[in-house]
Protein backbone atom coordinates (compact mmCIF):
# COMPACT_ATOMS: atom_id res chain seq x y z
CA UNK A 1 0.00 0.00 0.00
CA UNK A 2 1.09 3.49 -0.66
CA UNK A 3 2.78 5.15 2.18
CA UNK A 4 2.88 2.44 4.41
CA UNK A 5 5.98 1.80 6.13
CA UNK A 6 8.47 -1.05 6.46
CA UNK A 7 7.26 -4.59 7.23
CA UNK A 8 8.51 -5.13 10.84
CA UNK A 9 11.66 -7.48 11.79
CA UNK A 10 11.60 -10.72 12.33
CA UNK A 11 13.11 -12.15 15.07
CA UNK A 12 15.46 -14.77 14.14
CA UNK A 13 16.47 -15.61 18.10
CA UNK A 14 14.47 -16.58 20.69
CA UNK A 15 15.13 -17.08 24.24
CA UNK A 16 12.92 -19.94 26.23
CA UNK A 17 12.25 -18.26 29.91
CA UNK A 18 11.54 -15.46 31.46
CA UNK A 19 13.72 -15.42 34.12
CA UNK A 20 16.17 -13.32 35.57
CA UNK A 21 18.80 -14.94 33.26
CA UNK A 22 16.34 -15.56 29.90
CA UNK A 23 15.03 -11.68 30.07
CA UNK A 24 18.62 -10.53 30.40
CA UNK A 25 19.83 -12.72 27.14
CA UNK A 26 16.36 -11.23 25.64
CA UNK A 27 17.52 -7.60 26.41
CA UNK A 28 20.96 -8.20 25.40
CA UNK A 29 20.58 -9.59 21.90
CA UNK A 30 17.63 -6.72 21.57
CA UNK A 31 19.86 -3.63 21.45
CA UNK A 32 20.74 -5.45 18.68
CA UNK A 33 18.56 -7.26 16.74
CA UNK A 34 14.86 -8.38 16.81
CA UNK A 35 14.03 -11.06 19.87
CA UNK A 36 11.16 -13.22 20.45
CA UNK A 37 11.07 -13.59 24.63
CA UNK A 38 8.79 -16.88 25.10
CA UNK A 39 7.46 -16.94 28.15
CA UNK A 40 5.71 -19.95 29.78
CA UNK A 41 2.33 -17.77 31.57
CA UNK A 42 0.47 -16.12 28.54
CA UNK A 43 -0.57 -13.47 31.44
CA UNK A 44 3.65 -12.46 32.42
CA UNK A 45 4.20 -12.54 28.45
CA UNK A 46 1.27 -10.15 28.26
CA UNK A 47 2.68 -7.80 31.30
CA UNK A 48 6.37 -8.00 29.74
CA UNK A 49 5.25 -6.61 26.50
CA UNK A 50 3.02 -4.16 27.52
CA UNK A 51 5.26 -2.14 30.48
CA UNK A 52 8.41 -3.80 28.61
CA UNK A 53 9.95 -4.28 32.19
CA UNK A 54 10.09 -8.06 33.61
CA UNK A 55 9.64 -6.18 37.81
CA UNK A 56 8.84 -9.62 39.41
CA UNK A 57 12.41 -11.07 37.95
CA UNK A 58 14.77 -8.13 36.69
CA UNK A 59 13.19 -5.37 38.86
CA UNK A 60 14.30 -2.18 37.22
CA UNK A 61 15.48 -3.05 33.83
CA UNK A 62 13.79 -1.33 30.98
CA UNK A 63 13.52 -3.66 27.89
CA UNK A 64 14.34 -2.61 24.03
CA UNK A 65 11.59 -2.18 21.74
CA UNK A 66 12.64 -4.91 19.48
CA UNK A 67 12.06 -7.16 21.89
CA UNK A 68 8.73 -9.33 22.15
CA UNK A 69 7.47 -11.14 24.47
CA UNK A 70 4.99 -14.38 23.81
CA UNK A 71 3.61 -17.90 25.34
CA UNK A 72 2.49 -19.38 21.37
CA UNK A 73 5.31 -21.44 20.60
CA UNK A 74 4.07 -21.39 17.24
CA UNK A 75 5.57 -17.27 17.06
CA UNK A 76 8.39 -18.91 16.46
CA UNK A 77 8.31 -19.47 12.55
CA UNK A 78 10.86 -20.76 10.08
CA UNK A 79 13.25 -18.02 9.87
CA UNK A 80 14.43 -18.63 13.35
CA UNK A 81 18.46 -19.28 13.48
CA UNK A 82 19.61 -19.52 17.25
CA UNK A 83 17.50 -20.48 19.90
CA UNK A 84 18.34 -19.58 23.35
CA UNK A 85 16.60 -22.06 26.27
CA UNK A 86 16.67 -20.51 29.55
CA UNK A 87 13.98 -22.30 32.15
CA UNK A 88 15.18 -23.83 35.31
CA UNK A 89 16.24 -27.06 35.01
CA UNK A 90 12.95 -28.70 36.98
CA UNK A 91 10.51 -28.37 34.07
CA UNK A 92 13.04 -27.96 31.37
CA UNK A 93 12.35 -31.39 29.81
CA UNK A 94 8.10 -30.61 29.84
CA UNK A 95 9.03 -27.29 28.22
CA UNK A 96 11.54 -28.48 25.37
CA UNK A 97 9.03 -30.99 24.08
CA UNK A 98 6.50 -28.14 24.11
CA UNK A 99 8.26 -25.90 22.21
CA UNK A 100 10.50 -28.19 19.92
CA UNK A 101 7.87 -29.09 17.14
CA UNK A 102 8.37 -25.58 16.08
CA UNK A 103 11.74 -25.00 15.88
CA UNK A 104 13.67 -25.43 12.57
CA UNK A 105 15.54 -28.27 11.87
CA UNK A 106 18.44 -26.07 10.98
CA UNK A 107 18.66 -23.60 14.02
CA UNK A 108 21.30 -23.90 16.80
CA UNK A 109 20.27 -24.61 20.34
CA UNK A 110 22.13 -22.92 23.02
CA UNK A 111 21.52 -24.05 26.70
CA UNK A 112 22.10 -21.65 29.30
CA UNK A 113 20.89 -24.09 31.67
CA UNK A 114 22.60 -25.30 34.88
CA UNK A 115 21.66 -28.64 36.40
CA UNK A 116 21.66 -32.34 36.30
CA UNK A 117 18.53 -34.11 36.00
CA UNK A 118 17.08 -36.91 38.38
CA UNK A 119 17.09 -40.64 37.51
CA UNK A 120 18.80 -39.99 34.52
CA UNK A 121 21.92 -38.27 35.66
CA UNK A 122 21.62 -36.43 32.13
CA UNK A 123 23.29 -32.57 31.55
CA UNK A 124 21.10 -30.35 30.13
CA UNK A 125 22.20 -30.26 26.99
CA UNK A 126 21.48 -34.11 26.84
CA UNK A 127 18.13 -33.39 28.15
CA UNK A 128 17.14 -31.25 25.29
CA UNK A 129 18.48 -33.65 22.91
CA UNK A 130 16.36 -36.37 24.19
CA UNK A 131 13.04 -34.10 24.81
CA UNK A 132 13.11 -32.20 21.86
CA UNK A 133 14.23 -34.60 19.31
CA UNK A 134 17.41 -31.88 18.47
CA UNK A 135 20.67 -33.41 17.06
CA UNK A 136 23.49 -32.86 19.83
CA UNK A 137 25.63 -31.37 17.02
CA UNK A 138 23.41 -28.86 17.14
CA UNK A 139 23.17 -27.86 20.81
CA UNK A 140 26.12 -25.95 22.80
CA UNK A 141 25.99 -24.48 26.48
CA UNK A 142 27.06 -21.25 27.98
CA UNK A 143 28.20 -20.90 31.54
CA UNK A 144 30.75 -18.48 33.67
CA UNK A 145 30.07 -15.80 36.13
CA UNK A 146 27.10 -14.49 35.05
CA UNK A 147 24.79 -12.85 37.62
CA UNK A 148 22.01 -11.52 35.51
CA UNK A 149 21.46 -8.49 37.13
CA UNK A 150 24.52 -6.97 36.36
CA UNK A 151 24.82 -7.75 33.11
CA UNK A 152 21.57 -6.64 32.50
CA UNK A 153 22.85 -3.05 33.65
CA UNK A 154 25.76 -3.41 31.34
CA UNK A 155 28.31 -4.57 33.71
CA UNK A 156 31.50 -6.49 32.01
CA UNK A 157 31.58 -10.02 32.40
CA UNK A 158 32.30 -13.08 30.70
CA UNK A 159 31.38 -16.37 29.66
CA UNK A 160 32.49 -19.66 27.93
CA UNK A 161 30.63 -21.35 25.04
CA UNK A 162 30.85 -24.92 24.53
CA UNK A 163 30.48 -27.23 22.05
CA UNK A 164 32.33 -30.19 21.05
CA UNK A 165 31.80 -28.06 17.72
CA UNK A 166 34.06 -24.86 17.85
CA UNK A 167 32.63 -23.53 14.83
CA UNK A 168 28.83 -24.19 16.24
CA UNK A 169 30.59 -22.37 19.51
CA UNK A 170 32.28 -19.37 17.93
CA UNK A 171 29.11 -18.89 15.59
CA UNK A 172 26.82 -18.47 18.74
CA UNK A 173 29.89 -16.35 20.77
CA UNK A 174 30.19 -13.91 18.02
CA UNK A 175 26.38 -13.35 17.63
CA UNK A 176 25.94 -13.19 21.06
CA UNK A 177 29.48 -11.36 22.32
CA UNK A 178 29.55 -7.79 23.21
CA UNK A 179 32.58 -5.33 24.30
CA UNK A 180 30.95 -5.79 27.96
CA UNK A 181 29.77 -9.06 27.41
CA UNK A 182 33.17 -10.91 26.44
CA UNK A 183 32.72 -14.58 25.17
CA UNK A 184 35.09 -17.54 25.10
CA UNK A 185 34.99 -21.28 23.37
CA UNK A 186 35.42 -24.15 24.75
CA UNK A 187 35.34 -27.93 22.70
CA UNK A 188 34.85 -29.52 26.57
CA UNK A 189 30.81 -29.06 26.80
CA UNK A 190 30.78 -31.83 29.35
CA UNK A 191 33.30 -29.96 31.58
CA UNK A 192 31.87 -26.82 31.30
CA UNK A 193 27.81 -28.54 31.79
CA UNK A 194 29.28 -29.86 34.86
CA UNK A 195 30.95 -27.36 36.12
CA UNK A 196 27.94 -24.83 35.99
CA UNK A 197 25.42 -27.64 37.98
CA UNK A 198 28.09 -28.12 40.43
CA UNK A 199 29.50 -25.16 41.44
CA UNK A 200 26.04 -24.69 42.56
CA UNK A 201 26.19 -27.13 45.19
CA UNK A 202 29.55 -25.37 46.75
CA UNK A 203 27.83 -21.98 46.77
CA UNK A 204 25.02 -23.42 49.23
CA UNK A 205 27.67 -24.53 51.67
CA UNK A 206 29.73 -20.81 51.17
CA UNK A 207 26.50 -18.78 52.09
CA UNK A 208 26.42 -21.36 55.45
CA UNK A 209 29.73 -20.36 56.44
CA UNK A 210 29.11 -17.07 55.83
CA UNK A 211 25.70 -17.10 57.54
CA UNK A 212 28.05 -18.71 60.45
CA UNK A 213 30.86 -16.04 60.49
CA UNK A 214 33.32 -18.63 59.94
CA UNK A 215 35.50 -15.69 58.46
CA UNK A 216 37.29 -15.12 54.68
CA UNK A 217 40.16 -18.08 55.81
CA UNK A 218 37.43 -20.89 56.06
CA UNK A 219 35.44 -20.01 53.23
CA UNK A 220 38.32 -19.63 51.35
CA UNK A 221 39.30 -23.35 52.47
CA UNK A 222 35.98 -24.36 51.60
CA UNK A 223 35.83 -22.83 48.06
CA UNK A 224 39.09 -24.47 47.48
CA UNK A 225 38.12 -28.05 48.53
CA UNK A 226 34.54 -27.70 47.02
CA UNK A 227 36.62 -27.32 43.07
CA UNK A 228 38.49 -30.13 44.41
CA UNK A 229 35.10 -31.86 44.45
CA UNK A 230 34.23 -30.51 41.32
CA UNK A 231 37.53 -31.58 39.46
CA UNK A 232 37.18 -34.79 40.98
CA UNK A 233 33.54 -35.69 39.21
CA UNK A 234 34.43 -34.03 36.48
CA UNK A 235 37.58 -35.64 35.79
CA UNK A 236 36.07 -39.23 36.56
CA UNK A 237 33.28 -38.16 33.84
CA UNK A 238 35.71 -37.80 31.57
CA UNK A 239 36.07 -33.87 31.25
CA UNK A 240 39.13 -32.09 30.89
CA UNK A 241 40.11 -30.69 34.04
CA UNK A 242 41.45 -27.43 32.75
CA UNK A 243 38.01 -26.48 32.19
CA UNK A 244 37.73 -26.03 36.46
CA UNK A 245 39.96 -24.03 36.39
CA UNK A 246 38.67 -21.42 33.49
CA UNK A 247 35.35 -18.96 33.45
CA UNK A 248 33.00 -21.85 34.02
CA UNK A 249 34.69 -23.20 36.91
CA UNK A 250 36.67 -20.93 39.06
CA UNK A 251 35.11 -18.22 37.77
CA UNK A 252 31.65 -19.15 38.28
CA UNK A 253 32.38 -20.21 41.81
CA UNK A 254 34.04 -16.93 43.03
CA UNK A 255 31.08 -14.74 41.70
CA UNK A 256 28.35 -17.37 42.89
CA UNK A 257 29.74 -17.93 46.35
CA UNK A 258 30.30 -14.29 47.54
CA UNK A 259 27.60 -12.09 45.64
CA UNK A 260 24.54 -11.05 47.34
CA UNK A 261 22.68 -11.62 43.94
CA UNK A 262 23.56 -15.57 43.86
CA UNK A 263 20.02 -17.36 45.35
CA UNK A 264 22.14 -20.28 45.99
CA UNK A 265 24.54 -18.42 48.06
CA UNK A 266 21.33 -16.74 50.23
CA UNK A 267 20.50 -20.18 50.68
CA UNK A 268 22.90 -21.15 52.70
CA UNK A 269 22.94 -17.85 54.47
CA UNK A 270 19.01 -18.44 55.39
CA UNK A 271 20.06 -22.32 56.09
CA UNK A 272 22.67 -21.15 58.63
CA UNK A 273 19.78 -18.88 60.25
CA UNK A 274 17.61 -21.99 61.36
CA UNK A 275 15.34 -21.98 58.25
CA UNK A 276 14.27 -24.78 56.60
CA UNK A 277 14.39 -25.83 52.77
CA UNK A 278 10.47 -25.73 52.53
CA UNK A 279 10.51 -22.67 54.06
CA UNK A 280 12.82 -21.31 52.32
CA UNK A 281 12.21 -22.25 49.04
CA UNK A 282 9.19 -20.70 48.45
CA UNK A 283 10.58 -17.05 49.15
CA UNK A 284 13.69 -17.34 46.78
CA UNK A 285 13.48 -14.66 44.54
CA UNK A 286 13.90 -17.36 41.37
CA UNK A 287 15.40 -20.90 41.49
CA UNK A 288 18.41 -22.29 43.69
CA UNK A 289 19.65 -24.55 40.96
CA UNK A 290 22.47 -26.39 43.74
CA UNK A 291 19.05 -27.80 46.10
CA UNK A 292 17.37 -29.73 43.21
CA UNK A 293 21.36 -30.96 41.76
CA UNK A 294 23.08 -31.92 44.81
CA UNK A 295 20.96 -34.94 44.48
CA UNK A 296 21.62 -36.30 41.28
CA UNK A 297 25.28 -34.85 41.77
CA UNK A 298 26.08 -37.24 44.76
CA UNK A 299 24.09 -40.24 42.58
CA UNK A 300 26.48 -39.59 40.06
CA UNK A 301 29.43 -39.63 42.54
CA UNK A 302 28.52 -42.83 43.87
CA UNK A 303 27.96 -44.68 40.05
CA UNK A 304 31.44 -43.04 39.27
CA UNK A 305 33.35 -43.89 42.72
CA UNK A 306 33.93 -40.29 43.42
CA UNK A 307 34.33 -38.91 47.17
CA UNK A 308 32.24 -35.38 47.54
CA UNK A 309 31.98 -34.33 51.32
CA UNK A 310 30.81 -30.89 50.94
CA UNK A 311 27.87 -31.98 48.62
CA UNK A 312 27.22 -35.02 51.25
CA UNK A 313 26.83 -32.54 53.87
CA UNK A 314 24.58 -29.78 51.90
CA UNK A 315 22.53 -32.57 51.07
CA UNK A 316 21.88 -33.66 54.79
CA UNK A 317 21.50 -30.09 55.76
CA UNK A 318 18.97 -29.27 52.92
CA UNK A 319 17.10 -32.95 53.31
CA UNK A 320 17.95 -34.73 55.92
CA UNK A 321 17.09 -32.42 59.44
CA UNK A 322 20.82 -31.83 60.17
CA UNK A 323 22.17 -28.56 61.70
CA UNK A 324 24.29 -26.50 59.07
CA UNK A 325 26.58 -26.09 62.84
CA UNK A 326 27.18 -30.13 62.66
CA UNK A 327 27.72 -30.32 59.16
CA UNK A 328 30.03 -27.47 58.69
CA UNK A 329 31.56 -29.04 62.32
CA UNK A 330 32.24 -32.82 60.77
CA UNK A 331 33.27 -31.39 57.81
CA UNK A 332 36.30 -29.72 59.75
CA UNK A 333 36.99 -32.32 61.65
CA UNK A 334 37.39 -35.21 58.72
CA UNK A 335 40.83 -36.87 58.32
CA UNK A 336 43.61 -34.72 56.53
CA UNK A 337 44.29 -36.51 53.49
CA UNK A 338 47.08 -35.45 50.27
CA UNK A 339 45.65 -32.23 48.71
CA UNK A 340 45.82 -33.29 45.36
CA UNK A 341 44.15 -37.16 45.87
CA UNK A 342 41.65 -38.10 43.71
CA UNK A 343 43.09 -35.40 41.09
CA UNK A 344 45.36 -37.59 38.60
Amino acid sequence: MAGSGPEPAVPRVVVVGAGAWGTTLAALVGRVEPVLLLCRDAAQARDIQSSRRNERRLPGIELPATLVAESDPARIGPQVELVIVAVPSTPLRAEIARVAPFVPLGADVLSVVKGIEPGTLLRMSEVIAESGGVGPEKIAALSGPNLADEIARGLPASAVVASPDLSLAERIADRLGRREFRLYVNADILGVELCGALKNIVAIAAGAADGLGFGDNGKAGLLTRGLAEMMRLGTAAGANPLTFAGLAGIGDLIATCGSRLSRNHRLGVELAQGRSWAEIEATLPGTAEGAYTVGPALALADRLGVEMPIAREVQRALFEGKSVQRCLVDLLSRESRDELGGLA
